[in-house]
């Protein structure tokens, strides 16, 4: 499914609205890495560096009298330390309780004054916090964010009762789900040593011990500006955004030698295993299919794009292979279909899933989808096919064009990613170099049976193993 990454949300609240992360992965499926807008052949986009290393990322748009300010950091919960699992996410909470400067939630009640919204999420790669609003409250928005950046004040009279918070989203989301449950199991099978096998929420033996010294601790090493990208979009002037963001941002200090980011190395996989679970509340068995391929960052030439549109056309959409074939002609599935996550730091994931319809079996639905994948393999895909696939990717891009969030969300993801504005500006041009040659070769390199993870959701009287 699209919330693959298992991101965690925050907390609902009637002043405070932020939104799940499931939802903010089902965007990035469809939307990243995408092309910048462009008049004229020429990009709009521009992108400076602050002296104290802060990256900073205009993109204007001037449609409608509202603005986007987004501050990404290059921190999630890949990067935590082993033991304290769903760290990251914890402090994403704890962010909104107020610096000594703006106590409590002046930040949040200044949003709610001038009709505003505010969001934020954490995921395996980065934490971004966001805010749109009109115009003339941009520097505002610049001043709130930029105090708390390092200025946070935490007691253990706010930390505690967030974690427990924490660990109600925990039951609520994933051990009140059973595919939330399973999906967490067959990602920790599927990677082996890389950080990506936990969950973006954390474990929750982990969650109940992390505590205020925990969360400083990562909040001091981290949350600094030579490891952020402020990403505004909207009804903006350039030179007037690059004004304000010296102002404000540009006082505070960057941390000196600041570490790489470096993370355990993900062996070679050479073993197809089986992860299944049994459970009551499960009415319609459905199986997913993972193996680890290379993401935008990590991918060779052309090796993540041809990725991308073996995604679109084995699974992508209703004019997809299994579509049409397993859904549409053979009637054998409810839904099936193929997703790749390209925006990652690391090596990430390829997916395939089915349900089955009617009288139909599992073992059928998911020997139809292997067929598909089978064809690719061998046979390749013809150019009309894939040229078709090409314009749907593009045609994504421009509705993306029509949202100014959407942009902001494409350019701070894909650089919180590791990646570069040369990179995602190029992208509609490397999608058409990709050959179907290419598409074959990476289906028969990646979509190896021997190297996959298989999880099976089932009814109790169901049994795979």
């Amino acid at each position: 499914m699209s919330h693959e990454r298992d991101p965690a949300a925050g907390r609902n609240g009637s002043t405070v609205r932020r939104i799940g992360l499931p939802v903010i992965a089902l965007l990035f499926a469809w939307l990243t890495p995408l092309a910048a807008e462009e008049t004229g052949g020429k990009s709009e986009i521009t992108d400076i560096t602050l002296d104290n290393g802060l990256q900073v990322v205009v993109i204007p748009d001037r449609r409608a009298p509202v603005v986007t300010h987004m501050i990404w950091y290059r921190v999630g919960s890949a990067d935590e330390e082993a033991g304290k699992t769903g760290i990251a996410h914890f402090l994403e909470h704890l962010m909104f309780k107020g610096t000594a400067t703006y106590p409590g939630t002046e930040f949040s009640q200044k949003i709610a004054e001038v009709g505003g919204q505010e969001n934020a999420f954490t995921s395996y790669d980065y934490t971004a916090y966001f805010q749109r609003v009109p115009p003339d409250a941009l520097e505002s928005m610049m001043t709130f964010e930029a105090d708390r950046m390092r200025n946070l004040i935490l007691t253990d009279e706010v930390v505690a009762p967030e974690r427990d918070v924490v660990l109600e989203e925990r039951r609520s989301r994933v051990e009140n789900d059973p595919g939330s449950l399973l999906r967490e199991e067959a990602w920790a099978t599927l990677f082996q040593n890389h950080p990506y096998r936990n969950p973006v929420i954390g474990w929750k033996h982990e969650i109940e011990k992390l505590n205020r010294k925990d969360a400083i601790a990562f909040y001091k090493r981290f949350y600094a500006p030579n490891n952020a990208i402020l990403v505004v979009a909207g009804d903006v002037d350039t030179d007037e955004v690059h004004a304000l963001a010296e102002k404000t941002y540009g006082k505070i200090p960057a941390v000196p030698d600041f570490p790489l980011r470096e993370r355990p190395a993900e062996p070679f996989q050479n073993t197809k295993r089986v992860v299944e679970l049994n459970d009551p509340r499960v009415s319609r068995p459905s199986f997913q299919k993972r193996w680890i391929v290379p993401s935008y960052r990590t991918g060779e030439a052309l090796e993540a794009e041809a990725v991308d549109l073996l995604a679109e056309i084995l699974g992508g959409s209703v004019r997809s292979r299994i579509y049409k074939q397993v859904v549409v002609e053979q009637g054998l599935a409810s839904q099936a279909g193929a997703y790749y996550q390209g925006t990652a730091f690391d090596a990430t994931t390829f997916t395939i899933w089915g349900a089955p319809r009617g009288s139909a079996t599992l073992e059928a639905v998911e020997a139809a989808i292997t067929a598909e994948i089978d064809k690719i393999s061998s046979d390749g895909v013809d150019d009309k096919e894939l040229e078709k696939a090409k314009n749907r990717l593009i045609k994504r891009m421009i509705f993306a064009r029509d949202d100014q969030a959407s942009m902001a969300r494409i350019y701070g993801a894909s650089l919180a990613s590791g990646e570069t504005i040369a990179q995602v500006n190029s992208w509609q041009d490397k999608v058409r170099e990709v050959t179907a040659d290419q598409v074959r070769q990476v289906a028969q390199k990646f979509l190896q049976d021997s190297r996959s993870v298989t999880s099976y959701l089932l009814p109790p009287a169901d049994r795979r193993l």
